[in-house]
């Protein structure tokens, strides 16, 4: 897509050096001096650094908002389950407000373009100098190989979902890729369909340490489970015809005895059975970037952490529901009282690790089977998406569901995600935009954050400047965003 990064093995070489500071937590063999394809992928250790560093740069502490893990915040912000206090700065308030512009260059909306471009320019090198690599342990190569196709899919999801149609950018060619126009979603589906079935095949049932040999308790790296989790949630985002495979894909996750859910107080923390990948700490003293970015201090919101959860959020749960109790905290500041997610509870400045930054876990699953399992019909008894959604409010000490149409079901289960799934990865802002709903929540909600609404803004503009560097692209631009 870059047309600037002329040199693939100067990125790799940025990526080793990027992962150098935080060793103590993430293993990685020292880089060659010189950084080339053949060195790179000549032996088992460098090769595998390519991949670790692609998934440490997916979690990198105090500079969070430089990566996709910072999608929790913004797209929270933009839809309906943050509050924004101080609104000092500009970036919190462009997404807060829903009026990004395609101009805009401070802290701009080219955060998520421009890293999944880079990460996937770099597993595109990583799958070209793997392929051709004659020297890897076969294994070795297999399960690289699959870890690079999963995290290519992994950028194309959210590249897709935020984007709409986007570039499908596919090899190492930086002049070909900037002749590529953008791919409609559709497309992007099939091809990330293709790279997950591929990755599947090829990964670990197990948890494989950085040898990709030995198994380990860590559940950091991604396995068979990862790349089934995420082609089930694709398969439910791709629509009607693949319904039936949304259930079955959650249903081999949901089976695979390795998971289980958990009481809520445990659902986050480090390798738990609920638990099917999440990203190590990448620093010293930061467990995971939610828990640094959301726990509010006891004076309240401020400069540094300005964030509280909505009302809007909060009027969803009942008093005996475990997840208002255990994943939200509360400070009261003058008479004022301030909810704060609570999920992560570890704050800055802990040397102990004892969370774990969760990217998928099971719950999602019995929710997606649940709600493809409504939409194919299987609406009540065994088997049915009503046992699904009951297992999840069974865990959060509520009652079984009294829906038993599959409207009322299908709104019981986004209700559900919305309970479940608040200041997760987008889910809350991927959700209004697939049910169709963004444009009657969102005329509510941004007048009164202060900002409008129009349909458009359900898709984040591109950079115009990115625009202008990638001539296939001219003339391309979201519809709506002039500036």
């Amino acid at each position: 897509m870059y047309s600037k990064y002329i040199n693939q093995f100067l990125i790799i070489l940025l990526f080793f050096l990027c992962i150098s500071g935080c060793k103590k937590f993430i293993e990685v063999e020292a880089p060659p001096t010189s950084v080339n394809s053949e060195n790179v992928y000549s032996g088992d250790n460098t090769a595998i650094g390519v991949l670790t560093a692609i998934i440490a740069k997916m979690n990198p502490g105090l500079t969070g908002e430089g990566s996709i893990s910072s999608l929790t915040l913004f797209s929270e912000l933009s839809a309906d389950h943050l509050e924004y206090f101080t609104k000092e700065n500009m970036t919190y308030m462009a997404y807060y407000q829903n009026d990004l512009k395609a101009t805009f260059t401070d802290r701009n909306p080219a955060l998520f373009w421009r890293h999944s471009y880079t990460q996937i320019y770099i597993a595109n090198a990583a799958i070209e100098g793997i392929s051709n690599s004659t020297s890897l342990t076969p294994l070795v190569k297999e399960r690289l190989l699959a870890e690079a196709k999963f995290m290519r899919a992994f950028y194309f999801f959210y590249l897709v979902n935020l984007y709409g149609d986007v570039p499908l950018t596919l090899t190492t060619n930086y002049k070909a890729n900037a002749t590529l126009g953008r791919t409609p979603v559709a497309e992007v589906y099939q091809q990330i369909i293709k790279d997950l079935k591929e990755a599947q095949t090829l990964l670990s049932d197990d948890y494989l340490n950085n040898t990709l040999l030995t198994s380990t308790d860590e559940r950091i790296r991604p396995n068979k489970g990862a790349a089934t989790a995420l082609l089930a949630r694709v398969y439910l985002y791709s629509g009607t015809e693949n319904y039936a495979n949304a259930e079955i894909e959650a249903t081999k996750v949901i089976d695979d005895p390795k998971y289980s859910l958990t009481a809520p107080s445990e659902a986050f923390l480090k390798n738990g059975t609920e638990t099917i990948w999440s990203l190590q700490p990448t620093q010293n003293t930061v467990n995971t970037w939610a828990g640094f970015r959301f726990l509010l201090p006891e004076t309240g919101p401020n400069g540094w952490t300005p964030f509280y959860l909505s009302d809007r959020l909060l009027n969803l749960f009942n008093d005996t529901d475990l997840r208002l109790q255990q994943w939200t905290n509360k400070v009261t500041v003058d008479n004022t009282t301030f909810y704060y997610p609570y999920k992560y509870k570890v704050a800055p400045g802990s040397s102990t690790v004892t969370e774990y930054e969760i990217v998928f876990r099971l719950a999602e699953q019995y929710l997606i089977r649940a709600e493809a399992r409504a939409h194919l019909g299987k609406l009540t008894g065994t088997n049915s998406a009503a046992s699904d959604l009951n297992a999840i409010l069974n865990r959060a000490g509520l009652g079984l569901t009294t829906a038993t149409t599959k409207q009322a079901l299908l709104d019981a289960i986004i209700l559900e995600r919305q309970r479940e799934l608040f200041i997760e990865w987008g889910h809350r802002w991927l959700d209004l935009k697939r049910t169709g709903t963004i444009d009657a929540v969102m005329s509510v909600v941004a007048p009164l954050k202060g900002g409008s609404w129009e349909p458009y803004k359900a898709l984040y503009p591109i950079l115009q400047e990115e625009i202008a560097k990638n001539p296939g692209m001219t003339g391309q631009q979201n519809p709506g965003y002039t500036d």
